[in-house]
C-alpha cells in the first residue's frame, strides 16, 4: 500500500503505527468495496499521521480518502466536521467508525493559504474562516475540553522543571505552568476550536474560496486556536516584535483578548518543546524561542 515516507517513518517506530501500516491495505480495500470508490491516487504529501489520496467517486467526481492512524488528537474529527457541515471546512461524505476512515470533499484546486503572497491578507482570511467554524457544543458532546488539557499541560510543565538545570529555561517552563493553570480555570460559553489551526490547513476551493481541513477538535476558550495560529506564525522570525505583531493581528481578527491568545501561544510552545525532547531527533531550540519571543513581546 502506498503512503507518504514521512507517514511511514513517524509511525513505524511504534508497535501500534506499525500494526496500523500493516492493516491499511485492508483497510482501504474494505472501505474502496463499500463506498464504490475507483481510481485511487498516490498519497498527498505533507501529512503526518494518515494517508490522504485522491478517488473517484461512483458519479466520476473526486473525493478525498483519508484513513487516520487515531489518538487522542484526531480521534473526533470526523465528528469535527459533521458539526460543521461544510460551513467553512470541507464536507464530510461517509465515515467508517471501524477504522477512522473519512471519505471528504476535495477542495480544488487545493492551494495552501500558507502560499498566499500577502501574508497579512492570509492571516484575514485565515482568521475569518476560523470565526465561522467558531460555535457553541451544547453537552453532552465528545470533545476534549480546553480546560481539561491546560490542567494536563501545567502538570507535564511542572515535571519538566524537576528535570531542567538551566536557568532560562526553567524561566520558561515556569511562566507555561502558570499560564496553562490560569488557562485551566476559565469559564464562559463552550466553543468548538481547533488544536492544529494554522495557515496550511487552509485550502483554496470552488465551492468557497477557503476551506479548512484536517481540525483536531476540542471544546472551550475560542483564543485557543488565536493561540496555535500565532505560535505557527513566528516560527520563522522568533522575535519579541514579530511575536508581538502577531499576536494583536490575530487577536484582532479573531475578537479575542491579547493576553489569552498571547497565554495559548506560549503554552503551544512549550508543549512543542516537549514534544521535541520526546522525539529526540528533533531541535528543541526553535521552540524555547518561540517562548521567550512570547515571553519578553508586550
Amino acid at each position: 500500500m502506498a503512503l507518504d515516507q514521512v507517514v511511514r517513518d513517524n509511525l513505524v517506530r511504534s508497535e501500534a503505527g506499525a500494526a496500523w501500516i500493516a492493516d491499511l491495505e485492508s483497510v482501504v480495500a474494505r472501505v474502496r468495496e463499500e463506498w464504490k470508490l475507483d481510481r485511487l491516487g498516490p498519497p498527498y504529501p505533507g501529512g503526518s499521521h494518515a494517508l490522504a489520496a485522491p478517488v473517484r467517486l461512483p458519479d466520476r467526481s473526486a473525493a478525498v480518502l483519508k484513513v487516520p492512524f487515531l489518538d487522542e488528537e484526531n480521534r473526533h474529527e470526523a465528528e469535527a466536521l459533521r458539526r460543521y457541515d461544510g460551513d467553512g471546512a470541507v464536507r464530510l461524505l461517509a465515515f467508517d467508525d471501524r477504522s477512522g476512515a473519512m471519505l471528504l470533499e476535495q477542495a480544488q484546486p487545493g492551494t495552501p493559504l500558507e502560499d498566499h503572497p500577502d501574508r497579512r491578507d492570509a492571516i484575514v482570511i485565515g482568521c475569518a474562516v476560523l470565526r465561522r467554524l467558531r460555535r457553541p457544543v451544547p453537552a453532552p458532546h465528545p470533545f476534549t475540553l480546553v480546560t481539561d488539557k491546560a490542567r494536563a499541560w501545567a502538570r507535564e510543565f511542572d515535571a519538566q522543571l524537576e528535570q531542567t538545570t538551566d536557568p532560562a529555561t526553567r524561566a520558561l517552563l515556569t511562566n507555561a505552568a502558570a499560564a496553562a493553570r490560569e488557562l485551566s480555570s476559565g469559564s464562559g460559553p463552550a466553543y468548538l476550536v481547533n488544536s492544529d489551526a494554522h495557515l496550511g490547513n487552509v485550502l483554496a476551493s470552488q465551492r468557497e474560496p477557503w476551506l479548512l481541513i484536517d481540525p483536531k477538535p476540542l471544546v472551550g476558550d475560542p483564543a485557543f486556536d488565536a493561540g496555535y495560529l500565532v505560535d505557527w506564525l513566528i516560527g520563522d522570525d522568533p522575535s519579541a516584535r514579530n511575536a508581538e505583531r502577531m499576536v494583536t493581528a490575530v487577536a484582532s481578527e479573531l475578537d479575542v483578548p491579547r493576553d489569552r491568545v498571547r497565554s495559548w501561544a506560549i503554552v503551544r510552545a512549550i508543549d512543542n518543546y516537549l514534544w521535541s525532547l520526546r522525539e529526540h531527533d528533533e531541535d528543541p531550540t526553535p521552540y524555547l524561542a518561540e517562548a521567550t519571543a512570547l515571553t519578553t513581546s508586550g
